[in-house]
């Protein structure tokens, strides 16, 4: 039984770490592609009347918020999340299977942009979504599943607090 037992938690933890490695490289492909894009032709890609992936350079935290120069409080802001990321590493250890792949989510997102933190001093989003002259906040792949990885969470939480109470 417990050989069993320990082949299926070899399998999901394989699972998540397909997953973190997945969101790892499509975030790094996409972001090289757009960088690369942008530097050739100094344009950004018109997609349709509510989508442009054009390139921005984030040095705050997510969705643009807190922007900084690469001086001392970015630093201060990168080494917060390399202590939070350190903090869903250990939560995945303790959690439940399903959390595990929702924090799988997380954390490959929030490996990319902590990469980028670290390679280019900001993270490059450019995914600009907008409604006529409303624009919503530039992001990037990572920030989709760091931000589905969140909400996933929630709503596991809420839906299954409610059902265990009922």
């Amino acid at each position: 039984m417990n050989e069993q037992k320990n082949r299926i938690l070899n399998k999901i933890n394989i699972l998540n770490l397909l997953i973190i490695v997945l969101i790892f490289v499509a975030d790094r492909f996409s972001k090289i592609k757009i960088i690369n894009y942008v530097l050739s032709n100094n344009k950004s890609i018109y997609v349709n009347d509510y989508l442009n992936l054009e390139l921005v350079w984030n040095s705050g935290i997510g969705f643009g918020l807190l922007n900084l120069d690469a001086g001392i409080w970015y630093h201060f802001i990168s080494l917060i999340i390399f202590f939070v990321i350190l903090a869903i590493i250990y939560l995945m250890i303790k959690s439940s299977n399903l959390d595990k792949i929702f924090l799988s989510l997380v954390l490959g997102g929030a490996l990319g942009n902590l990469y980028d933190r670290a390679l280019y001093f900001s993270v490059p989003d450019f995914i600009d979504i907008h409604f006529n002259d409303f624009h919503w906040f530039t992001f990037n792949i990572a920030d989709i599943f760091i931000s589905l990885g969140i909400i996933l969470i929630l709503l596991k939480e809420v839906f299954l607090k409610k059902h265990e109470k009922n």
